[in-house]
């Protein structure tokens, strides 16, 4: 059943929970919303809380101009306080920035697991990322979300193929494309702030896939020295699209520790 709670700036936020155990939020990335976590529910329900939501200006969600990491922290935190924090939290790529900016800034959280959040310290960018995400947003604001979508993918290193624009899917992926600037955002110059990071007392295990690129070996590890408590763990076999059953033992583990 879809439930819904109101941020700080009147954004109603939809999520959906199931199981019982310790409250384990689900944050995800770019063109996610809560569907996308779904096969995740089932393997954590039965030791955990598990909620997941439709981050603002997806799906059951409203949103509310202009856009500000600190409008998404807010909703976190309004899905903590539903939930009775403290909350376990797990995010993926952009999602996981969002987990470690939102417990740097004092939601409160138990731990923090995050999958290759999308930190490029050591990677040369085809251009400035300023650059790149105002084209992204502008091709979005005028219209050409399809557009806007492929040049997000390519960006991510996703080998893109026109015959995607002819999955059903599709159009729903496009729907997305005004909050890809939220995620180019949040992802910012591509730099782990260690400084602000240097103050998460939360346990944080940050995880990589072992067939994913340098750069995600390398964002874990900036992760992970940058917090109080942080751990590395690696993924065999996997890349950025890391499936339930090579994610749920590490998640159920790190939580349950």
């Amino acid at each position: 059943m879809v439930q819904t709670v109101q941020s700080a700036d009147g954004t109603t936020i939809a999520y959906e929970q199931a199981g019982s155990g310790a409250p384990l939020v689900i944050v995800g990335g770019a063109l996610n919303n809560r569907q996308s976590a779904a096969a995740l529910v089932p393997p954590l329900a039965g030791d955990f809380t598990v909620i997941t939501y439709d981050r603002r200006g997806r799906g059951d969600s409203t949103d509310t101009p202009p856009y500000a990491v600190d409008r998404e922290i807010e909703d976190l935190r309004a899905l903590a306080d539903a939930a009775g924090g403290p909350v376990h939290l797990y995010g993926h790529s952009s999602g996981a920035i969002l987990c470690l900016e939102a417990a740097a800034a004092g939601v409160s959280v138990r731990k923090i697991a995050v999958y290759e959040p999308p930190y490029f310290t050591h990677h040369v960018r085809d251009e400035p990322w300023e650059v790149f995400a105002n084209k992204v947003k502008t091709l979005a604001d005028t219209g050409h979300g399809d557009q806007a979508v492929e040049a997000f993918m390519r960006h991510a290193g996703v080998r893109f193929d026109e015959r995607v624009k002819q999955e059903p899917w599709w159009p729903a992926v496009v729907a997305l494309a005004p909050t890809l600037h939220y995620d180019l955002t949040l992802e910012a110059d591509g730099v782990v702030p260690e400084e602000r990071f240097g103050s998460i007392t939360a346990p944080v295990l940050a995880l990589y896939g072992d067939a994913s690129p340098d750069w995600a070996v390398a964002s874990a590890a900036a992760v992970a020295t940058s917090v109080k408590d942080g751990h590395q763990g690696v993924i065999p076999g996997h890349g950025h699209d890391v499936p339930p059953e090579a994610l749920v033992p590490f998640l159920i583990g790190f939580f349950h520790e």
